[in-house]
């Protein structure tokens, strides 16, 4: 009798062929599924087999133009294409460019790497905060670093690249990359044991930003969303309560319930401008608002608020910086539990179909490309 033994990834000697299947951006609406070479490694960079692409509403505001990504009279185009978009990814790498392998990586390996590509030379490199670097190209956004809605990418010499165990199943590991966003958001919220903490917005990031913020055990966290479907996993994440705005007057409850004061903590992951003055009056004085978003529309605020009447701390929230150990290590062994955020998986040549259920977002949460 004879036994097959079977072989790790390591083991496997890949075929890559000269040519993929590719989403390549030419401009808004402008995403043609394209023939394309698959691309060769430079020194100290990793040719990658794309396992899952994952689409956020940035992907779906770039589709339709939005001028924080195309620029207008007011700020400068940030996109350069033609591209290939996709900036949330689980790949295998599949070949190593000349010196790659100092890199801690081999064939076979499972793999991430930050959307982020910092340059290294800027005042922000040098000085850790590599997120922020002033060159700042992401994956998906610039043609000098190709994203992931391809059958194969290139993992640039500055990127930073971490391996995914392969116990993670891979509708976990695509949600790494918003999971370390969700983190940080948490992080900059510096949430303490005796704060009511509400969070807008029950999407991917919202989710995340939710399960953090429950390890930090604040007295109470309230969700706001209006997507009723949504509820459940807000309230699986940590959510002790979750409310409608569309049915529940949330700034005459938020009162209710702190004595009038208002909350302390507002994080704001809808994108919506309307949350935005949402949070500023459910506030308390001297208290906190994170914003975690990418909008449409201008959102206008009474300053007077932030400023004379509250004396509010407002805070960004950009990427996932130093926060993608801590996304493997809680989703791997499941201190936030992901599982069921992916709802809607297409392959990429439904790439259009897929934009469409995340944009509508109908039941749907994270909508993923198989290439």
């Amino acid at each position: 009798m004879s036994t097959v033994t079977e072989r790790t990834p390591e083991q496997l000697s890949p075929v890559i062929p000269k040519t993929m299947q590719a989403v390549v951006c030419h401009g808004p609406e402008d995403y043609r599924l394209e023939t394309v070479d698959v691309p060769t490694p430079g020194p100290d960079e990793i040719l990658t087999k794309v396992e899952l692409c994952g689409i956020c509403m940035g992907d779906i505001k770039t589709y339709r133009g939005a001028p924080s990504f195309w620029g207008d009279a007011e700020q400068p185009r940030y996109v350069k294409p033609p591209m290939i978009p996709g900036h949330e990814f689980v790949c295998r790498v599949v070949a190593l460019g000349p010196g790659a392998e100092k890199r801690g990586v081999k064939v076979g390996d499972r793999v991430i790497s930050e959307q982020i590509v910092p340059c290294w030379g800027c005042r922000f490199c040098n000085h850790g905060q590599y997120w922020m670097c002033q060159k700042h190209d992401l994956y998906g956004f610039q043609n000098n670093v190709q994203g992931a809605m391809a059958q194969y990418m290139i993992f640039t010499k500055e990127g930073i690249v971490h391996q995914v165990p392969d116990s993670i199943a891979p509708d976990e590991a695509i949600l790494i990359e918003p999971l370390a966003c969700s983190l940080h958001a948490a992080e900059r919220a510096n949430v303490d044991f005796d704060d009511i903490v509400v969070v807008a917005g029950a999407g991917t990031l919202g989710l995340g930003i939710i399960g953090a913020v429950r390890m930090r055990n604040p007295k109470k966290l309230i969700v706001l969303d209006m997507k009723p479907e949504r509820a459940a996993l807000a309230l699986r994440m940590g959510a002790d309560e979750v409310w409608n705005p569309a049915e529940v007057d949330v700034l005459a409850k938020i009162r209710e319930i702190t004595d009038g004061y208002g909350c302390d903590i507002y994080i704001e992951a809808t994108g919506h401008h309307k949350a935005v003055n949402q949070g500023l009056a459910m506030l308390r004085k001297l208290g906190r608002f994170v914003e975690f978003s990418v909008f449409n529309d201008e959102a206008t605020v009474d300053w007077s608020i932030i400023g004379d009447r509250k004396e509010l701390d407002v805070l960004g929230s950009h990427l996932g910086p130093y926060m993608y150990p801590r996304a493997i290590d809680f989703i791997g062994k499941r201190k936030i539990d992901m599982r069921d955020v992916v709802t809607h998986k297409f392959a990429l040549a439904d790439f259009k179909e897929a934009f469409a259920v995340m944009e509508r977002g109908d039941k749907s949460l994270k909508v993923v490309l198989e290439p």
